[in-house]
């Protein structure tokens, strides 16, 4: 088992320089702070979902998810040095990459030890960790003096103790911890994304507009993360079961029901009780279609996984109208289309996982976590101009019906060549072109289906 892991992080030594496709991001002319707070937080959050993927892959000795979720993660990597890039400049984007680079190597060498039943090598790992902790404290606060050293090393400190109690739970095989612990790491990514957020802005309140912590922009960040969270465990629960996992299946299923009890909170914070209760059972119900359509691919009846697409697709215009009742700032067509472009970006993992190609699996993934801030935003959006006065603060474009509702801030990611500060002119007209393709892929999936 020692001398697999050794090669399998061998092989994620080789990886980090190379990490996988990743869709290209148009350009994004947003420079709020409550952008940045939610785009730093999706891709924290997204860099503890495929580290914990890939140290979970690599106990267990599988061998080619290890490689796709680490892979991955590097590819995430670059996309938050970008968002770094982004307010500071190239020279720190690289050296911020370097450094991020670092702890995830030293992560690398916990989980080895763990593996190896080496307490000295993990507590080694766990010495040069916390250590880390001041040198990133003191690169942020070299770059802004608004983040003090020592804040900025105990939040990082939290992030690696919490992404530790996971691994933890791996290695002991205690699938319920390792959900239960990863849906806390996950959400105290946050924790480090909204100082640095406010503290960009108050460095550069020319370029940064608004305030990190407003009703509004916490609303925003909520559903990014709860809404991209759904989507990784659902990911995890269909491949677990498609696997044969039955421990691991079950845990991310409870953990997969619980972010649907705490998104529905959300929707009863806005709404009252009574819409809560009623977005709970609608929104369980598309979890059920995707149970449905894995255990017929599993069980190879193309006749049940059809049938459980085409419910899906009938789901979303049922969403649809539950949000635009709730909301006349939400038309019913585009939620729908919205809430599809999700299902069907869903599906193309679970079909990669049916297929066992993991480098395919992990770059859909990344995908499909994305694509969720593009139903996050606009309702966030079409709250805030709902009930300006207690969730102000959104400045992401509400829906407007007959017109894709885009993510206003959309992740820095690697893969394409537009940088974003490209000309407006050129995001309008890929936008146009993505609009069409996307229309004449609808409708031909829908005749195949």
């Amino acid at each position: 088992m020692y001398s697999k892991l050794i090669y399998l992080f061998t092989i994620m030594a080789i990886l980090l320089g190379l990490g996988t496709a990743a869709p290209v991001a148009y350009a994004d002319h947003e420079t709020t702070v409550s952008g940045l707070r939610m785009v730093l937080a999706a891709q924290l959050g997204e860099h503890v979902l495929l580290a914990s993927s890939a140290t979970g892959a690599a106990l267990a000795g599988r061998q080619p998810q290890f490689e796709g979720a680490a892979a991955a993660l590097d590819v995430n990597s670059v996309d938050v040095s970008k968002t770094i890039g982004l307010i500071y400049g190239p020279e720190a984007e690289a050296a911020f990459l370097d450094l991020w680079r670092k702890h995830i190597n030293l992560v690398v060498d916990y989980t080895t030890g763990l593996a190896a039943k080496d307490q000295a090598k993990a507590d080694q790992a766990v010495n040069a960790l916390l250590a880390y902790t001041g040198e990133f404290g003191a690169f942020l606060n070299n770059a802004n003096p608004n983040l003090p050293k020592e804040g900025v090393a105990e939040l990082v400190e939290m992030h690696i103790l919490s992404l530790k109690d996971v691994i933890d739970a791996q290695a002991a095989g205690d699938q319920t911890m390792v959900y239960s612990k990863l849906r806390e790491a996950y959400a105290h990514m946050d924790m480090i994304a909204m100082p640095i957020a406010a503290a960009v802005g108050q460095q550069f309140p020319d370029r940064w507009t608004g305030l990190a912590d407003a009703p509004g922009a916490t609303l925003r960040t909520t559903l990014n993360l709860q809404m991209r969270e759904h989507l990784y465990l659902a990911a995890i629960a269909t491949g677990a079961a498609l696997g044969g996992r039955q421990p691991q299946f079950e845990a991310a299923t409870a953990a997969l029901d619980a972010n649907s009890v705490d998104l529905s909170k959300s929707i009863g914070l806005v709404y009252g009780a009574e819409a809560e209760a009623a977005f709970l059972p609608l929104w369980r119900k598309h979890i059920g279609f995707v149970v449905d359509y894995t255990t017929a691919l599993a069980a190879k009846d193309q006749a049940k996984a059809d049938q459980a697409v085409q419910a899906l697709l009938a789901y979303t215009g049922e969403i649809g109208t539950f949000l635009s009742n709730a909301n006349p700032n939400l038309p019913p067509d585009t939620v729908a289309d919205l809430v599809e472009m999700h299902i069907l970006t869903l599906k193309d993992v679970i079909d990669a996982q049916a297929a066992g190609d993991q480098m395919l699996v992990y770059n859909k993934l990344r995908e499909a976590y994305n694509h969720m801030g593009m139903i996050a935003n606009p309702v966030a959006a079409a709250i805030s101009q709902q009930f300006p006065d207690r969730f102000g603060g959104v400045t992401a474009a509400a829906p407007t019906a007959g017109a894709p509702a885009m993510a206003p801030a959309a992740l820095p990611q690697t893969g394409g060549q537009l940088s974003v500060l490209e000309p407006i002119y050129l995001v309008t007209f890929l936008a146009v072109i993505a609009i069409s393709v996307g229309v004449w892929l609808k409708g031909r999936h829908r005749r195949s289906v």
